[in-house]
């Protein structure tokens, strides 16, 4: 059994109750490079990250629907070892230019505010977009997604603590 199905087993165990509700999960890494998979994992586990967004485009150039309420994802560092299983809550679709200040707030990157919310997608989206074909737009639609962490689940009284394959991330 890989690390990661250890994760989602050891998740399981903790959370019986979840067990028969919750039967499959996706794995993955959030951002596009290592920095960032490792930083934006830090936030959610952290609690300070709880929205994400990407572009609609990068949904339909792979042939996948975007993620749906109730989507179980494992969150992934740059290596590829579980951090923390999150579940999505809400999905929308709406432009870039009329993502609000909560949304950005929510994504919990820089200062969370509008501004900086901006020039950080955009820079993220110029490097992702042209791989598919694609230029930032200010009216590109975007999949807004909010969720919430299920596992190490601080609320329940872990503490944020579980057996962590990889130390260095605390």
């Amino acid at each position: 059994m890989n690390n990661i199905e250890q994760f989602w087993q050891a998740y399981l165990a903790a959370y019986p109750d979840e067990a028969t509700a919750q039967t499959s999960y996706i794995a993955e890494q959030f951002g596009d490079n290592p920095r960032l998979a490792d930083e934006l994992g830090r936030l959610i586990l952290q609690g300070v990250k709880t929205a994400t967004c990407s572009a609609l485009w990068e949904w339909q150039a792979e042939g996948s629907l975007p993620p749906e309420v109730g989507q179980i994802t494992i969150v992934l560092n740059s290596r590829d070892e579980p951090l923390c299983i999150i579940e999505t809550t809400e999905v929308t679709i709406q432009p870039y230019n009329e993502v609000d200040e909560q949304f950005a707030y929510d994504e919990g990157e820089a200062d969370r505010s509008l501004e900086s919310w901006r020039e950080g997608h955009w820079r993220y989206f110029s490097r992702v977009l042209p791989k598919i074909g694609k230029a930032p737009t200010l009216d590109m639609p975007l999949v807004c997604e909010r969720f919430r962490l299920l596992y190490p689940n601080i609320a329940k009284g872990t503490h944020g603590r579980y057996p962590n394959p990889n130390p260095a991330i605390d």
